[in-house]
């Protein structure tokens, strides 16, 4: 797809910021009897997240067209009634694990091969909707609808912090809520957001080091080279400095924006996509204009 995307920018397409580019399905794949809430994806895998189950498939038999899995585990939940939801995974290739933030409030590891569960991270009181990795292969951090973010080091199963962001009254928005929607980190820098306003933590000081007095709410946050990228309700994509200041905000096609991701192999522009409450995916170039939108059929 990055290859793909790669030309089209390099096409008569990157200068229409009204086009749209209509998609066919290539292979339709029932995957989860209900809704499919999260979905990763390695060089060989691709992994999806719905209700008390996570699946593999290998991409060389999505590309045939056919729907082999090559696991499917559900985590041991404290409850085989009300089974939660797989909110949101977090991959890590080189430790060869998954993690999975659910509906129970509690993160799990599994065997990215085999997935088996490894341990799972217990602390939060409501459900987890977003994961993060630091720098460090072990330490994972974990924002949840209590309104905490929680800083684990996975080799030990052990809480190393607690954040209460909205303690911060420069942060909080009672009148919006306090759950934790999206965050990020950097090194030793955290950039989270939801129903408190986007800002910027150093995790060895657990201070904020700066807050965006932003309209609407966060559900998707990444650090991208010098700037904060961060969106969600607002129709409009946010570029930060780390310095407190908003250096721009581009509009959206998107209603809602859920996911964003940068591309790391295009060498000659640099390419975001958000996607989120709409059949469309808007493609930004250079991050500074809506470039063209991919719209699903």
């Amino acid at each position: 797809m990055d290859g793909w995307l790669s030309r089209v920018i390099s096409s008569s397409y990157s200068h229409i910021s009204s086009t749209i580019i209509p998609l066919q399905a290539h292979t339709h794949l029932i995957s989860h009897e209900g809704p499919v809430y999260s979905m990763v994806s390695t060089d060989h895998l691709l992994i999806s997240g719905g209700t008390g189950i996570v699946k593999a498939w290998n991409w060389s038999d999505l590309i045939r067209k056919t729907s082999k899995e090559v696991w499917s585990k559900k985590p041991p939940f404290r409850s085989t009634v009300d089974v939660p939801e797989i909110n949101c995974m977090l991959l890590n290739e080189k430790a060869g694990f998954l993690m999975l933030g659910c509906g129970d409030s509690r993160v799990y590891m599994l065997d990215l091969e085999s997935g088996t569960c490894k341990l799972f991270l217990s602390g939060h009181t409501d459900y987890v909707h977003c994961l993060a990795q630091r720098d460090q292969i072990g330490e994972v951090l974990s924002g949840s609808e209590d309104g905490t973010v929680r800083h684990w080091d996975c080799r030990t199963g052990g809480m190393v912090q607690c954040i209460n962001v909205s303690a911060q009254k420069d942060c909080a928005r009672p009148e919006i809520g306090s759950w934790i929607g999206c965050l990020a980190t950097d090194s030793d820098w955290m950039v989270c957001g939801g129903g408190p306003l986007l800002s910027l933590w150093h995790l060895r000081s657990v201070t904020p080091a700066a807050v965006f007095a932003l309209p609407g709410s966060h559900h998707a946050v990444r650090f991208y080279e010098d700037l904060i990228i961060a969106a969600g309700t607002s129709r409009m994509i946010d570029h930060c400095q780390v310095n407190g200041q908003v250096r721009s905000r581009i509009p959206c096609s998107l209603p809602f924006v859920y996911s964003l991701a940068a591309s790391h192999h295009c060498t000659e522009r640099q390419l975001l996509t958000a996607a989120g409450g709409s059949h469309k995916i808007d493609a930004f170039i250079n991050l500074g204009y809506r470039a063209f939108s991919l719209a699903f059929s």
